[in-house]
């Protein structure tokens, strides 16, 4: 008897996995009706940029760490650390983790979903780099969020460009033509974070850009 193949699973077998380990990509998101959304693999690889220090700077002087959630190959966790913030990353492909650990940072290797250390004392969680997407629900991941952060803790995250509020099936796909497995997930705008946030138990607090990027935070009520 041929022994079950087991199921492939997105960001791990895939090609997101070799282009963290390489820190080069091209690399998309494919769309079901074959549109694509580049991710900008080379900018995570390298050190924070004045984009991120906005996100950052808003992490300083909480007085609680800081939850990193898809942190990819740890640039954020190892800034905050060099800021004086405790933090801590967690992402599902074990190749991001041990970048991230290479870094000197702290890191998981799990989803947002299951148990974490600290829940509900995180002074702040990063969403960044398009991480709201995150399982395709967005209102179960700020469900989630919520239950990770302190009273009066913030979500700090990066939102599309442009207002979008959709979820879809995707594949990751290389420059090569190469696909990883369909798996759920969402883009978002400020304006559809807003709306999901208020049933999560979360008040937008805060809308900003930075060269080209747009973020929101949001406060646990």
């Amino acid at each position: 008897m041929t022994a079950p193949v087991a199921p492939a699973r997105p960001w791990i077998d895939d090609p997101f996995t070799r282009a963290i380990r390489t820190g080069r990509g091209p690399l998309w998101l494919r769309a079901e009706d074959g549109s694509r959304h580049q991710l900008d693999v080379e900018r995570w690889c390298a050190a924070p940029d004045p984009a991120d220090h906005t996100m950052l700077s808003r992490c300083v002087g909480l007085g609680r760490p800081v939850l990193d959630v898809g942190c990819g190959p740890g640039r954020l966790v190892a800034e905050l650390l060099a800021l004086g913030v405790p933090a801590l990353g967690v992402d599902l492909t074990e190749a991001a983790v041990t970048r991230t650990r290479g870094l000197g940072a702290g890191a998981l290797c799990r989803s947002v979903f299951d148990r974490l250390p600290g829940e509900g004392r995180w002074g702040a969680v990063l969403l960044a780099d398009g991480n709201l997407g995150i399982g395709g629900d967005p209102a179960a991941l700020l469900r989630r969020v919520a239950q990770l952060l302190c009273p009066g803790g913030m979500l700090i995250a990066e939102v599309e460009p442009v207002e979008v509020d959709e979820q879809l099936l995707v594949r990751i796909e290389d420059g090569g033509g190469r696909l990883g497995p369909r798996f759920r997930w969402a883009r978002l705008g400020a304006a559809a974070v807003a709306r999901h946030a208020g049933p999560a138990g979360l008040a937008e607090a805060e809308r900003w850009t930075s060269h080209g990027r747009r973020f929101t935070a949001l406060r646990r009520i």
